[in-house]
């Protein structure tokens, strides 16, 4: 087996080609790791319980953590966080999450390593409803640039990335005036967004398109990665299902908006939104990231619904084989139910525990049968045993330590 960090640089083949983008020491976009953020839920001015939650997220594997900040008031206090951070040697990057304040925003991006802003309501504020004809809706965009200048040039003289981030629940009326309250507007104000920085010189983006619906989510970030791409701005995205909910339903609408994305090679930086604690944010991303191959954290387990072919108990069988297995990082192992699908559907496993009938087993080696009607008593072992011979067994003492 590859190494843990060669595992980790995996991608697939499809993956959209974009150029890096710093966010203070962590390198999003072109072939490195998807990477995983969260934000925080604290009072920004409240410096104590906005560190204690930053430093518990990067516990948990958080990469980049994002920070409220509603007023300049909060935004000048992202330095006492900084400070306290490195006062307790964390240096994650930060971010702070800006809407209506540009304020804010320039005075976060002197302090930050990246600033988010809203185009739906940053700049481009609602008058109402109107139509507008090309020459007003140009003149618009003009005045959005001359907006947007002095949060450029902070960002330039300190090295500061800035997400173009588009949530569907706040587009501007300019915008849903001449697209609709679309997928298609949603990428178009985003990429408005990012020309009008790619005209002042400023290329260091990421975009994101944030929706609680799954497909208006998928669709627009799909619209926005063309745009981009037919002009040769191969920005890095951000997925994310936003307000996805709490628990299951969290959980599933999150893996199925990212996890979707994910498999076509779109995506650099996720954030999984539960209405949960934050840290809960943090398994469920890398769970998501293990499944669509992106990133590996653990072993991976291939294994059948059985049927009425499965003469073993396969749900006793798949346990065992968890138990003694499951902290082999980067150990794929499936366990079948019987020989008809098992070493074909398996066959990108390491390694295959399928039963063979009347409490026997065969192992295999990826698609090779090594060992036949094993009895199932000592199958487990003979499968450590074959996993040690190729150098791939680590005792759980050594993962610990």
């Amino acid at each position: 087996m590859k190494d843990l960090e060669e595992l980790n640089k995996r991608l697939s083949p499809q993956r959209r080609e974009t150029r890096v983008v710093m966010v203070g020491n962590v390198a999003i976009g072109g072939r490195n790791p998807v990477r995983i953020q969260s934000m925080t839920n604290t009072d920004t001015m409240n410096t104590g319980l906005t560190c204690d939650q930053v430093v518990r997220l990067v516990a948990e594997g958080c990469e980049l953590v994002r920070i409220t900040a509603p007023d300049v008031a909060a935004a000048y206090n992202l330095q006492n966080i900084k400070t306290e951070l490195a006062k307790r040697n964390c240096f994650v990057p930060l971010i702070a999450d800006i809407h209506f304040n540009p304020k804010a925003a320039e005075v976060a991006a002197a302090i930050v390593d990246k600033v988010r802003i809203n185009p739906g309501n940053y700049t481009d504020r609602n008058r109402g409803k109107m139509d507008y004809t090309d020459e007003q809706y140009n003149a618009e965009l003009e005045k959005i640039k001359e907006r947007l200048k002095p949060l450029i040039e902070i960002c330039k003289e300190h090295n500061t990335a800035i997400r173009i981030g588009t949530n569907h629940g706040s587009l501007s009326e300019r915008v849903v005036s001449r697209y609709g309250n679309t997928p298609y507007a949603m990428a178009v104000s985003a990429y408005e967004f990012a020309k009008i920085c790619h005209s002042l010189g400023f290329d260091n983006l990421v975009l994101s398109q944030k929706s609680s619906n799954v497909k208006v989510m998928v669709a627009s970030t799909r619209m926005l990665c063309e745009m981009l791409d037919k002009e040769g701005l191969n920005y890095p995205i951000h997925l994310g299902v936003t307000e996805a909910g709490d628990g299951q339903d969290g959980r599933i609408k999150s893996a199925v908006g990212i996890g979707g994305m994910l498999a076509i090679g779109i995506g650099d930086t996720i954030r999984v939104s539960l209405t949960e604690k934050p840290e809960n944010e943090i398994l469920i991303a890398k769970d998501i990231l293990q499944a669509s191959g992106d990133r590996i954290y653990k072993a991976e387990f291939v294994s059948c619904p059985s049927c009425g072919r499965t003469k073993y108990n396969i749900e006793e069988a798949l346990a065992k084989v968890k138990a003694e297995c499951s902290h082999l990082v980067g150990v794929k192992i499936g366990v079948m139910g019987c020989i008809v699908n098992g070493p074909g559907e398996m066959a990108d496993a390491h390694y295959g525990y399928v039963g063979a009938g009347d409490k026997k087993v065969n192992l295999y080696r990826s698609k090779d049968l090594v060992h036949s009607n094993i009895d199932e008593d000592l199958a487990i072992e003979k499968l450590k045993e074959m996993i040690k011979e190729d150098g791939n067994w680590k005792d759980k003492l050594d993962i610990i330590k």
